[in-house]
């Protein structure tokens, strides 16, 4: 009989990266949020396009730079089409490339919230290991440990007791895998054969009822 509940988070986050810019509006740096709408301007085969940020504060308005005096028939269709119409979910990528936003701004917001789906990929009546399986779609600024506590509804101590006595496990080369963000495809195992509070666990992290 198997004794793994098998689950899986799809992990998102809520808003995206906010870098910091010198605001002419508010006379300071503030952030800015991404407004989804990219403008272009064609100069014969030539292209540039920038992505519209607007402060969170006064609605002033910062071009990111994507592309600048790029040739045309040099980007993917794909690519152009998604430019053209701000496609939602190219923009989105493009939101979340910390490493190009680190080039505009020295400051960049992360915010902590998340959406995560979640989905039970077995339901065995009688199990003791919770095997949870963390699909993230980009980075979010939340550590694993805050996580864990959360979408499982009990306390971060108990996450590290349960570290500690050697019943929560990572497939990860690291020991403190607890304090840093979880990463696309991580696993993690508990051992729950000896908690009293198991099913309602087991409801918390994956909607069983």
């Amino acid at each position: 009989m198997c004794n793994v509940l098998q689950v899986r988070w799809t992990i998102s986050p809520r808003s995206s990266p906010q870098p910091w810019i010198a605001c002419s509006g508010c006379g300071s740096p503030r952030p800015f949020r991404s407004s989804g709408k990219i403008r272009l301007n064609f100069n014969g085969k030539r292209l540039d396009a920038w992505l519209i940020y607007k402060c969170i504060d006064c609605q002033k308005t910062w071009n990111r730079t994507l592309f600048e005096r790029r040739t045309v028939h040099d980007l993917a269709r794909s690519t152009l089409e998604a430019l053209q119409r701000s496609d939602p979910n190219w923009v989105r990528a493009q939101e979340f490339d910390l490493d190009e936003l680190k080039r505009k701004a020295n400051r960049i917001e992360e915010l902590p919230e998340v959406i995560i789906r979640k989905v039970a990929r077995n339901e065995p009546s009688e199990w003791t290991v919770l095997d949870i399986e963390i699909l993230v779609e980009f980075p979010m600024n939340l550590r694993l440990d805050r996580l864990l506590a959360s979408e499982l509804a009990i306390s971060r101590s108990r996450i590290q007791a349960l570290h500690d006595g050697g019943r929560l496990k990572a497939h990860s080369g690291r020991h403190d895998f607890l304090r840093h963000r979880p990463k696309d495809g991580m696993r993690i195992t508990l051992d729950l054969s000896e908690a009293a509070d198991r099913q309602e666990i087991a409801e918390a992290a994956a909607d069983l009822g």
